[in-house]
């Protein structure tokens, strides 16, 4: 059962607009997924609790226990786990232990960038015997055109992670949140845009 972690420890990046939809795709591709949420605010459950009920399923998972994270129950085939603002300590390890491949949103500005640069460090030295590999850079909020930009991506390429994909700023995601659902909900025609660019993030995740 793969688990998807969506983590960066500097807050509105757009974590949970990513866990939602990537749960939003396992979920359009037949599979059983449960979406787990460690953040305090828990905008992954309210996320939740607006979605129609003729969507495909996505159930909801209680992430955290008594002192630790809790693993998806049986029947689960796809996992995806929201994380908080701040991630560290034994949360952090936890949850990383857990994941089998983690998406790191990364907005292009040069003090997003620099903000994360401690936890990529932190993610490769714990990278262990699953590899690098398993941690993938999307940015968010992408002008492709501009020298923002290419400083993220010069940025990923330092770092030697690969920057997966870049996501543009649209209300398309803010509009579909606030009724549950995701680009992989409605028909496609209406977010070629947005599926394009998503299409190398749902590559890497299958792969």
């Amino acid at each position: 059962m793969p688990v998807v972690l969506v983590a960066n420890p500097k807050g509105g990046v757009g974590k949970s607009t990513l866990a939602t939809n990537i749960a939003g795709y396992f979920a359009s591709r037949g599979h059983a997924v449960m979406l787990g949420d460690v953040d305090r605010q828990q905008s992954a459950q309210l996320w939740l609790s607006l979605r129609p009920s003729q969507a495909a399923p996505i159930r909801g998972w209680a992430a955290q226990g008594e002192g630790s994270i809790v693993r998806p129950p049986a029947g689960t085939t796809h996992a995806v786990l929201d994380t908080p603002a701040g991630l560290h300590g034994w949360r952090f390890k936890e949850v990383l232990a857990l994941a089998d491949r983690v998406v790191v949103p990364v907005q292009p500005s040069l003090f997003d960038i620099y903000a994360t640069r401690d936890f990529l460090d932190r993610l490769a030295q714990r990278a262990d015997g699953k590899g690098a590999h398993r941690v993938g850079l999307v940015g968010m909020r992408v002008n492709g055109r501009t020298l923002a930009a290419e400083r993220l991506r010069e940025f990923a390429a330092q770092l030697g992670m690969p920057l997966v994909t870049e996501l543009r700023e649209t209300q398309n995601y803010v509009q579909l949140a606030a009724h549950g659902l995701t680009l992989f909900d409605l028909s496609p025609a209406r977010y070629e845009r947005d599926l394009a660019q998503w299409q190398p993030l749902v590559d890497w995740l299958e792969g």
